[in-house]
């Protein structure tokens, strides 16, 4: 295990027992939390996107305050839902906030899940081609968005600009370059974890993922890493793919949390369905004092496999809470199983 990271969801709710009560809680307790993660050692600072929720949505304003913010730590996302994002307009974030972050930009996006709203890439004004899906639609938006990554120009330029131009054809500006390298597709079969190293994807697998064979999660997860490096490799790319995978893990420190998270002891996987004709399966929680739970992580294939662990994290909790379970890991399980 090479890296560890964070990956919150960003929810807040009016509860008195939320810590993140608002929008704005949530958005500056993500910034303070990968300050916090950066002095505790951590490698990366990664945020979930959802629309139509009191979720973290538009990430490009945070990744460039928490870029402004830190100086070592990865900051990405796991994932962007490219069914609604206009790829052309993303380039030209993207390209801001990691020359803001000083090229630490890890972009994790994806064709998407189901969200809040029936069809909700619809208000955002967009619809699939003819004869395609709405993931078929994603999946085309993301490899406009990778070509455009590369930096060729392909706008002709006006011939009379109110500005001058370099010579021949303009591209997207600013360009960071570098970035195409830190994109990361989400992955939830085999197939298309196959489909992202064709493409030269890093590969990211979270806790959930199509039900292919009917064995235990994390053995699916590790195939399908498997099956995604074979891809890689028969692609003939040159560099070292990445490969990471989520979890939720807490250590039981004190009676906080055993409080919190005592109950998930003993977890198991779940089964259910992501839409109609999708039988997914769920990896379970982990959680037990740092011995016992050393231990139990040795066992997960999928772990193994990976190069990156990505740690859910109770953002509802508040940022001490978090920073203390995050510590736990880094401290007391991390190291046993390899990392640093």
């Amino acid at each position: 295990m090479k890296k560890i990271g964070f990956l919150s969801f960003g929810h807040w709710t009016p509860s008195p027992q939320s810590q993140t009560r608002s929008a704005a809680d949530t958005l500056l307790q993500s910034i303070e939390l990968a300050v916090a993660a950066e002095q505790l050692g951590a490698d990366g600072a990664y945020y979930r996107v959802h629309h139509f929720a009191r979720q973290l949505a538009s990430p490009f304003p945070l990744l460039a305050a928490v870029g402004a913010r830190t100086s070592t730590i990865e900051i990405g996302t796991a994932v962007i839902d490219m069914r609604y994002e206009n790829p052309l307009y993303m380039v030209e974030d993207a390209g801001s906030a990691d020359l803001i972050a000083g090229g630490r930009l890890q972009l994790g996006i994806s064709r998407g899940s189901p969200e809040q709203v029936i069809d909700g890439w619809r208000y955002f004004g967009y619809r699939p081609a003819e004869g395609q899906s709405d993931a078929d639609m994603g999946r085309r938006h993301a490899e406009v968005f990778l070509d455009l990554l590369r930096g060729q120009g392909f706008a002709e330029p006006n011939p009379q600009p109110m500005f001058p131009n370099p010579p021949g054809l303009l591209r997207l500006e600013p360009h960071s370059a570098g970035l195409r390298e830190r994109i990361w597709w989400g992955a939830g079969s085999n197939a298309t974890a196959v489909w992202a190293a064709k493409l030269g994807m890093n590969l990211q697998s979270s806790t959930l993922k199509n039900d292919e064979t009917g064995e235990a999660f994390h053995v699916q997860q590790a195939a399908q890493i498997r099956a995604y490096r074979a891809a890689w490799k028969e692609a003939g790319h040159t560099r070292e793919p990445r490969v990471s995978v989520s979890r939720s893990i807490f250590a039981l420190m004190d009676d906080r949390d055993r409080a919190y998270f005592g109950r998930e002891r003993g977890g198991e996987d779940q089964i259910g369905f992501i839409d109609p004709q999708t039988r997914a399966i769920f990896g379970r929680s982990y959680a037990a004092e740092p011995d016992a739970l050393i231990e139990q992580l040795r066992q997960d294939e999928a772990i193994a496999a990976a190069d990156t662990l990505l740690l859910t994290i109770p953002n509802q909790l508040g940022v001490d809470y978090c920073a203390h379970a995050l510590e736990a890991i880094l401290k007391h399980v991390a190291p046993a199983l390899g990392w640093r």
